[in-house]
């Protein structure tokens, strides 16, 4: 038999505990602070992206996680202006990941999106982040077809 791969553990939380992280519903976001950690977070070079003028039309709310005035963490909760909505972006700035972070991002979205009366809140990962997803933050595990474009 042969033995399975195995993701790596994630790495050890960098920041300071001590150190008050706040998040916050529809929270303020400028461009550049979110092009740096969109870029820093998915691996690609910081692009221009309008994101208030995405956000705004397109979503029906976000999570911004701030430790004092800098954004480390984001979650945009985009919806279909009914029921169902659904998590994309998440990320968390490398220092701040393991550390709960993105478990409270998720929370703070899943808590928004009841909010405004949705039913439903959907999200695709890739297989290497199920256990943030189902175990951390307790999303079921369901049956999804997707198209690569």
């Amino acid at each position: 038999m042969t033995p399975t791969a195995r993701e790596p553990p994630p790495p050890p939380c960098l920041y300071d505990r001590r150190v008050r992280i706040t998040y916050a519903w529809r929270g303020h976001v400028d461009n550049a602070s979110l092009n740096a950690l969109h870029a820093e977070g998915f691996g690609h070079p910081v692009p221009q992206t309008d994101w208030r003028a995405r956000l705004e039309r397109h979503s029906l709310g976000w999570v911004c996680a701030r430790a004092g005035d800098s954004l480390i963490g984001f979650v945009n909760v985009a919806w279909d202006g009914g029921v169902h909505a659904f998590l994309l972006d998440t990320v968390v700035a490398r220092p701040y990941r393991a550390g709960g972070v993105g478990t409270a991002l998720v929370a703070t979205a899943v808590e928004g999106a009841r909010a405004a009366h949705c039913e439903w809140l959907h999200v695709d990962f890739e297989e290497r982040l199920r256990a943030f997803y189902v175990d951390a933050c307790g999303f079921g595990d369901t049956a999804a077809g997707l198209i690569a474009l």
